[in-house]
């Protein structure tokens, strides 16, 4: 099992670059750096070697105070030129989607509010006078009252993290009867969260506007997750990666600088190769990725790489290589070139085309 070497790798667009003068947060040496627009950016190196400092600490949080108007603090450096190429800056971490059981991929997608529209539409919904809000579990109305809309009822326990029960008024559905009494295709709008989004996108293949949203989904590999899978139960990896497709199911500007920090961490090889799918995809469409990694099979992937090091701690903090894949391993100081070399001399050219 391996992920193919791309055959070509992108060029960055002529003259834009992010140029990060002067870094010196924690043990970053005064570095200096270059980032090509339009790319698939790895910044690699040992722990400790730098990384999160130079593209967290710095880039972004000196990007997002630029461009989107936060209070971040970054780190110390002179000046990072080119921000006026992006419109957005988004770090796209594994933190959760949400921290209560109301939250869910349909939620954070935006799936759930054409599902509501929906089965809002149906003839017997219209009958009964039912608006969207009746199947919301935000809201009083359709909601089963008993635990709020949550399906479960939290336990409060002092010295241990809270326990969550099944309800035993609606058994998980969420709703109330008369709410549950409205089907399409024999199915309920709990039947409906309580689909794979695989199965999801079968069962909404005629509304587009369910169907695109769970695609974006299932493309990012997350076919098997429940559609209105409680928050609370999704590992790191699957809340990355609900992210990505809702960024995949935007309008793209071109724009938009995405920072990930060790994206594959515990996902399986198959995984691996799914999430770099979708990653390769948002720099087709124009955008820029960087991402901090040591998978081998990440790195020899990216259109660029920034090794920092060569060790850690105090030994580290400066810029080792910078260039093409085939450029890093040329590197004698580097340890990324020094493994990478062994990959890269067993290529099976896989095909990836160079963007304009």
């Amino acid at each position: 099992l391996e992920v193919a070497t791309p055959a070509v790798r992108r060029e960055a667009k002529k003259n834009r670059r992010l140029k990060i003068v002067g870094a010196r947060g924690n043990n970053l040496k005064n570095v200096t750096a270059e980032i090509p627009l339009g790319t698939f950016t790895a910044v690699t190196g040992v722990s400790g070697g730098g990384k999160s400092t130079f593209l967290i600490e710095t880039l972004f949080k000196a990007a997002s105070r630029r461009i989107m108007g936060s209070r971040e603090h970054p780190a110390d450096h002179d000046r990072i030129e080119g921000l006026e190429f992006l419109d957005k800056v988004i770090d796209i971490d594994q933190s959760p989607i949400g921290r209560t059981p109301r939250s869910n991929p349909a939620t954070y997608t935006g799936a759930f509010t054409p599902i509501r529209d929906w089965f809002a539409g149906l003839p017997e919904s219209k009958a009964r006078g039912y608006q969207p809000g009746r199947f919301s579990f935000n809201v009083k109305g359709g909601r089963c009252e008993a635990c709020q809309g949550d399906g479960v009822i939290k336990i409060e326990m002092h010295f241990l993290p809270d326990v969550y029960v099944t309800c035993d008024v609606c058994h998980g559905k969420r709703y109330n009867r008369e709410t549950l009494d409205v089907l399409f295709k024999g199915k309920s709008i709990a039947d409906v969260l309580d689909m794979t989004v695989e199965e999801g996108v079968d069962f909404f293949a005629a509304v587009p506007g369910v169907r695109d949203k769970l695609e974006t989904l299932k493309q990012v590999g997350l076919g098997y997750i429940h559609v209105g899978q409680q928050a609370t139960t999704l590992s790191g990896g699957e809340a990355q990666r609900i992210k990505l497709a809702k960024e995949l199911s935007r309008k793209a500007t071109g724009k938009t600088l995405y920072i990930l920090d060790e994206p594959t961490t515990g996902l399986h090889f198959h995984d691996v190769a799914k999430l770099l799918e979708v990653l390769h995809e948002l720099v087709d469409q124009g955008n820029t990725v960087v991402v901090i990694e040591h998978n081998l099979e990440v790195i020899k992937t990216a259109d660029w790489v920034l090794d920092l090091g060569p060790e850690g701690g105090d030994g580290g903090g400066e810029l080792v290589a910078s260039g093409t894949p085939e450029d890093i391993i040329r590197e004698k100081r580097s340890y990324t070139g020094q493994f990478l070399r062994e990959l890269l001399e067993r290529r099976p050219g896989g095909k990836r085309e160079a963007a304009e």
